[in-house]
């Protein structure tokens, strides 16, 4: 399945192309981003090559990577990103989703707003389970997560927790 642009009232995400490197270089460059999702901030270069391995795909047949950058329409500019790991499962597809916004862009609702729309979108796309993993001091994503309808489930992810979208 190939994946298109979703929309929401101020932003749209965008499918995720090599192209989008140098801008979100920029845009991810603060050190401060990195405190919850571990890593450094990547060079121009670097998430080139990230970004030519995830839009190449899953080496795994049974995983698909779908990744959006957040291009806030108002500005013209990328902001962030929104990711999910679709994985089948013995009660149809299940979602692993993720996001990061930039530091001058957060505190704004542009991360709910993504992960939102982003949500919206899987359940279209007849995803059955939708979780994310979030570190327990990290309250901002926290709360998008809780705004995007998971709730914290108290299990345990390499130091993270588990939070799902409650069954429809």
């Amino acid at each position: 399945m190939k994946i298109g642009a979703i929309e929401t009232s101020r932003l749209s995400l965008v499918p995720l192309a090599v192209e989008h490197a140098d801008e979100m270089a920029d845009v991810l460059s603060d050190p401060a981003l990195h405190v919850f999702i571990g890593g450094v901030p990547h060079s121009p270069q670097a998430l080139r090559s990230r970004y030519e391995r995830l839009v190449a795909g899953s080496p795994d047949p049974s995983v698909t990577w779908w990744n959006w950058v957040i291009r806030l329409r108002e500005e013209k500019s990328l902001t962030g990103t929104v990711q999910a790991t679709i994985s089948a499962g013995e009660h149809g597809c299940a979602a692993e989703v993720a996001w990061v916004v930039g530091t001058p862009w957060q505190g704004r609702g542009i991360a709910t707003e993504a992960a939102r729309g982003l949500v919206a979108w899987l359940r279209e796309q007849d995803v059955q389970a939708i979780c994310a993993h979030i570190h327990p001091d990290h309250h901002a994503s926290a709360a998008v997560a809780a705004a995007a309808g998971l709730a914290p489930t108290g299990q345990w992810h390499e130091g993270e927790i588990r939070w799902e979208l409650p069954a429809r």
